[in-house]
């Protein structure tokens, strides 16, 4: 394809460097929006008077036309093309001829990148949002599933204090309702349209920018040329919200990982989300999860290629912005894939409330309930504290847990122990007594999964 900008040139570009000046390899997913917005920029023109309004409707049509053959599969993206941008411009001119080059009529192609890029990333956030959203109706039926199923809540990787599986899975509802957040906050912070910007001066024709930005679904104009085409701060705040989200992903994969070992055996994945070994035929991975971990590392790599391409970029435009474009489809391709399998794998795993529940009986995780007896019972904290600890080194002396110690022996340390202590450091009790706003008892853990759905589902409600 001959290039639409060459007249200032004698020789034709280098195979080698229209290659490398190319991205239609990665930019042609744009096509939809880049269409869209020449419709719209197209018919402001007609509207204006800046070409007759005949011609506007006419280019409008044909527009409608490429897109429809595209999306058809009748007409095929020239990968030699430049960029998509040209592609459809070639295309137009060649069906309607001189009347196709009025289209890029008071624009130039960094507005129309900033134009196309900004309204596929909107797209796409409504689709992660979903996606997340989707996750989190995962957590909440399974959490509803599990409301009394005790387990061992860890800090370091120790056995602390019992909690329920419920309220480990809402610590993640939480997690992803925030990402929800700061993906909102991102399409708010993108949706000003930089069409109208020009090269970064705008223009001398009388362009209406309210007309295309309300068109366009935005909610206003960019205010300054300059930084309607010369920022990607938008790609990198949705990087950024990506790797944070893909980050809770990974850690939650982790968890997964590890209750699905033999160690744990808390959870079973189903057959249809593990792979084997090829050559240990007892093997079942969880090869999903550990995926997931890996391509957090290529979000987070992301963020930091997109920082290091902008930090030294004198206003405006420069080619070296190109290199968002690859970096931020990647971190939205990544996420929707992890999100698309991980909830499918979390809503078929089998849980093992029994493994969960005799791992609750091991590693005193009601030391501290024990101390808060008598603490109930007028004794200062710190006393309890080291009574509490005193009996553990007797237990884990005689090989037992503190609900098989005899009464004898707690009333060694203290007269304030009766036989009421067994009943105050069950699992049960010591679970169902943490009642606090935020706490693992059943009814907090209830009250938790309302608010999440009157708030982040009440969609799937409705």
């Amino acid at each position: 394809m001959a290039k639409m900008w060459q007249g200032r040139f004698k020789k034709e570009l280098d195979s080698k460097v229209n290659d490398f000046n190319s991205s239609i390899s990665f930019d042609s997913r744009m096509y939809k929006h880049d269409i869209q917005g020449s419709i719209v920029h197209v018919n402001m023109l007609g509207k204006q008077g800046i070409i007759d309004e005949k011609d506007s409707k006419a280019i409008a049509k044909e527009l409608a036309k490429i897109y429809d053959d595209i999306a058809s599969g009748s007409l095929e993206i020239d990968s030699t093309a430049e960029d998509i941008h040209m592609f459809v411009e070639q295309v137009l001119t060649e069906r309607l001829g001189d009347l196709g080059k009025k289209l890029h009529t008071a624009r130039s192609r960094n507005d129309q990148v900033a134009l196309d890029l900004r309204m596929y990333l909107r797209e796409e956030i409504d689709t992660i949002v979903g996606m997340i959203k989707n996750l989190i109706a995962v957590l909440v039926k399974k959490a509803e599933e599990n409301i009394n199923t005790v387990m061992p809540g860890y800090t370091h990787l120790q056995r602390a204090q019992p909690i329920t599986f419920a309220h480990h899975l809402m610590a993640y509802a939480e997690m992803f309702k925030r990402d929800m957040v700061r993906m909102f906050n991102c399409y708010d912070l993108m949706n000003e349209c930089p069409l109208g910007s020009g090269a970064l001066a705008t223009t001398t024709y009388p362009i209406d920018r309210e007309y295309t930005a309300e068109f366009l679904g935005f909610a206003k104009p960019m205010d300054n040329s300059l930084d309607g085409v010369s920022d990607r701060d938008y790609c990198i705040e949705l990087a950024n919200a990506i790797a944070i989200c893909m980050m809770h992903l990974s850690r939650l994969s982790e968890e997964v990982v590890l209750w699905s070992s033999w160690e744990f055996k808390f959870i079973e994945l189903d057959d249809a989300y593990s792979t084997g070994s090829s050559i240990m035929p007892q093997k079942k991975n969880p090869d999903i999860c550990e995926l997931i971990r890996g391509k957090t590392g290529r979000s987070i790599g992301n963020v930091t290629a997109l920082l290091s391409m902008m930090k030294g970029l004198p206003l405006a435009y420069n080619k070296d912005m190109q290199e968002d474009k690859e970096a931020i489809f990647d971190s939205v391709d990544t996420v929707k894939l992890c999100l698309s399998t991980l909830a499918p794998m979390l809503d078929t795993m089998t849980v093992n409330k029994t493994n969960m529940a005799n791992a609750g009986k091991k590693g005193f995780i009601n030391a501290t309930d024990c101390a808060d007896y008598l603490v109930k019972k007028g004794l200062p904290f710190r006393d309890a504290y080291k009574i509490s600890g005193t009996l553990v080194g007797i237990c884990v002396d005689k090989g037992i847990g503190l609900d098989e110690l005899p009464l004898d022996e707690y009333k060694k340390l203290s007269d304030k122990f009766d036989k009421d202590v067994y009943d105050a450091i069950s699992l049960e009790r010591c679970v169902s007594e943490r009642k606090v706003l935020g706490g693992p008892a059943p009814q907090a853990v209830k009250e938790h999964i309302r608010k999440i759905k009157e708030t982040v589902l009440k969609e799937e409600d409705e």
